[in-house]
């Protein structure tokens, strides 16, 4: 309830669950395995996620950020190799580059979108390459049209981050469709959790027996004698995870369809207030999950946006500050940043600038909440934007 106005903004929680959670941990419970090498839940899992996404391989891991960790070593990222990252993003994104010694570069997004733009990662593509990362944000697709030319003219793949794109479609095509390395995240607020979790999708067979054994410390499936082929660290995901993933999978789809419904109005209320932007949405991602509800106040300032995001949660709505740009953190610069400074890549990334400093949004929980609660966010913000 808005303290202010008296509307009701008590929105859907989150994160959500009924009895499917529970019949899956007792059934995980029972199983009388906890791990995935003896139990069947995540192999479970693996198969109905796999094929909700179109993909031929999946793999569960332990957090959405050593899903990437995974991916990228699978693509042989490693010390003297360079990933190009969106500047603006989840600091994961370029952690997971730098926790295996490699070093990511950050380039430039769009204005609209907030993704990678195609045009800065042809342009930062250098002769130690060896990735380029979409992050789809707020399950916005990246344009994979352009990036996949852009792929196959310079023989550097893609790993898609899709932490935020659970049963998103670019044209039809779902995320494991699309012919890469995928990743997602399962944590805590993501479109389905079990508190932590992630996975993979591996486009061929090589890829993903070679995930195997990476997430596994090397060993194949089925050793008895600890042969262990390869480097690698435990990266399974337990039964009880898997269980509670199932479950999550299961009313997805629904939730996704509420929130399509409720998006474009909420957009549309959000641009008639003076000074908001909302984020674009390219046509050719046909079903947009909406991980967050993003906008824009060109010109705010961060310490404007800030007391904004603040008054908006005083009136009973989760509005958050959007990311910092990856370069504008410490973390960034304590190992594998390039050999430049702070604002040499603000210089290069001007857009990432503006959007960490002006962009807020709201949790995907408003998308889920009625009709008359839409319009009621849209009327607050306006009050809001009015007075800070």
């Amino acid at each position: 309830m808005s303290p202010r106005t008296g509307r009701d903004l008590d929105f859907p929680t989150w994160p959500q669950y009924d009895g499917g959670e529970y019949t899956g941990l007792v059934r995980a419970l029972e199983q009388g395995q906890w791990w995935r090498m003896g139990g069947g839940e995540v192999d479970a899992f693996e198969r109905e996620f796999g094929d909700y996404h179109g993909a031929p391989h999946t793999l569960a891991v332990t957090n959405g950020t050593h899903a990437l960790e995974l991916g990228l070593e699978v693509l042989g990222v490693g010390p003297g190799t360079e990933v190009i990252v969106p500047a603006f993003t989840f600091i994961s994104s370029s952690q997971a580059v730098q926790r295996l010694g490699a070093v990511a570069v950050p380039v430039d997004v769009t204005p609209d979108t907030y993704c990678l733009d195609p045009v800065a990662v042809e342009a930062a593509i250098g002769p130690r390459t060896r990735a380029i990362m979409p992050v789809h944000m707020a399950g916005q697709f990246c344009d994979m049209d352009a990036l996949a030319k852009i792929a196959d003219e310079s023989a550097v793949p893609l790993i898609q981050d899709a932490a935020h794109a659970h049963g998103a479609r670019w044209q039809g095509r779902r995320v494991g469709e699309l012919g890469s390395i995928a990743t997602f995240s399962f944590q805590n607020g993501k479109l389905m959790t079990a508190g932590e979790g992630g996975a993979v999708l591996f486009p061929d067979d090589a890829t993903s027996a070679a995930g195997f054994l990476r997430h596994n410390c090397g060993r194949p499936r089925a050793d008895r004698g600890y042969f262990h082929r390869t480097s690698g660290s435990n990266f399974r995901m337990n039964e009880f995870s898997a269980a509670v993933l199932r479950a999550q999978l299961s009313r997805l789809d629904a939730q996704i369809a509420v929130r399509e419904e409720r998006a474009p109005l909420l957009a549309d209320l959000l641009a008639a207030i003076p000074g908001v932007v909302p984020q674009a949405r390219d046509p050719r991602c046909d079903r947009k999950p909406h991980y967050m509800a993003m906008f824009r106040l060109p010109g705010i300032g961060e310490h404007r946006r800030n007391a904004l995001v603040d008054a908006l949660v005083e009136e009973g709505i989760p509005a958050f500050a959007a990311f910092r740009a990856i370069h504008r953190t410490d973390a960034f610069w304590e190992t594998g940043a390039p050999e430049e400074s702070v604002e040499d890549v603000a210089r290069r990334c001007p857009n990432a600038e503006a959007i960490s400093t002006d962009c807020v949004w709201l949790h995907h929980r408003v998308l889920l909440g009625s009709e008359q609660q839409i319009h009621d966010v849209a009327a607050v913000l306006a009050d809001v934007v009015g007075r800070v």
